[in-house]
């Protein structure tokens, strides 16, 4: 049985679960993989653990001060780097150093933040190929829903016409709050930041951030549209007034914010905006915090993947199939 060594880097609520549930399905990696996988260690921003013979569920309840940066996750030398800290398209963040160095030594890796993604995706496609290493990004684009998997496997033998995605679930709730229930915009935040589903500060969300970060990397490692964030045109669903909502009752329509991705000829274009759709377009009926994407083919026609689950058990989970991704495939 092979030994696979795998680490976390990013050891917040994403980063603990990936862990835990790691943790629990080594069996099943045994069985059907023919691998030992062991979580060698893990790191937050200022504190980590280490195990040479990997560590148990225990081991994660303290973690050891100054043990996390660069240097440390390097010196583990993981055959599989999961990274999974904070987002922040405009630098990369400490993510882009993690991921850079794993590949760079030709180690596999699992992006689960988005802004390494964005801000050096194609560095980072490079290095990979360059070094021989595989680089999967299924828990950056919109977690448990299969939207990288469609485009690249799913929709091997189509060209894609266009595409276009309800991939922030927050914002999903937001409106169908408004539309269900009539209240204000500023009324169903607070809701769902009592709920504890939308971050205490969700500018990132209902400004469009979110859904653009997710549309670009999915353009760019789907389809190699070659894009930057800056050539998306982002509108959120701020400006949504009561009024906008009763209009849009009455006249049989529900507003979704949607990122979208159609070409003209070869050119690509991509924008994040609210759109409305009538009763009877699937898109009217994504429900509470749920996501959808649909892809528009030359010949396999139109393609509708809907769904999602709880998090962050669900962008967890979605760090794992990657894993198993890679287990299936052993270099």
């Amino acid at each position: 049985m092979r030994r696979v060594n795998v680490a976390i880097a990013g050891f917040g609520n994403i980063g603990r679960e990936v862990a835990r549930l790691l943790l629990e399905r080594r069996a099943r990696y045994a069985q059907v993989y023919d691998a030992d996988v062991r979580l060698v260690g893990v790191c937050g921003s200022r504190a980590g653990r280490a195990g040479g013979d990997g560590l148990e569920p225990g081991d994660l309840a303290d973690l050891e001060e100054g043990l996390s940066g660069q240097v440390f996750v390097a010196a583990l030398a993981p055959d599989v780097l999961i990274e999974a800290g904070p987002t922040d398209f405009a630098t990369g963040g400490p993510a882009l150093g993690y991921l850079a160095d794993q590949l760079e030594r030709g180690g596999d890796a699992v992006a689960v933040s988005k802004g390494a993604l964005v801000h050096s995706g194609v560095h980072l496609r490079t290095l990979a190929k360059a070094n021989g290493a595989r680089l999967r990004i299924s828990g950056a684009t919109a977690a448990a829903l299969p939207t990288i998997d469609l485009i690249e496997t799913g929709l091997r033998g189509a060209r894609v016409l266009a595409l276009e995605g309800v991939l922030n679930a927050t914002t999903n709730y937001l409106l169908n709050a408004m539309m269900e229930r009539g209240i204000g915009f500023e009324e169903a935040l607070h809701e769902a930041q009592a709920g504890g589903f939308a971050e205490a500060d969700p500018s990132r969300d209902i400004e469009g951030w979110d859904t653009a970060c997710k549309l670009l990397i999915l353009a760019n490692f789907g389809l190699d549209a070659g894009l930057a964030i800056g050539d998306v045109a982002v509108e959120g669903i701020g400006a949504v007034t009561r009024e906008a909502v009763a209009a849009w009752r009455e006249q049989g329509l529900v507003p979704r914010l949607v990122g979208r991705l159609e070409y003209t000829g070869d050119t690509p274009r991509a924008s994040v905006s609210v759109r409305t759709y009538p009763l009877d377009d699937p898109f009217a009926h994504i429900p509470g915090k749920t996501k959808a994407l649909r892809v528009e083919t030359d010949c396999m026609g139109e393609i509708l993947t809907m769904g999602g689950g709880r998090e962050p058990r669900a962008t967890a989970s979605a760090a794992l199939k990657d894993l198993e991704l890679l287990l299936s495939e052993p270099r």
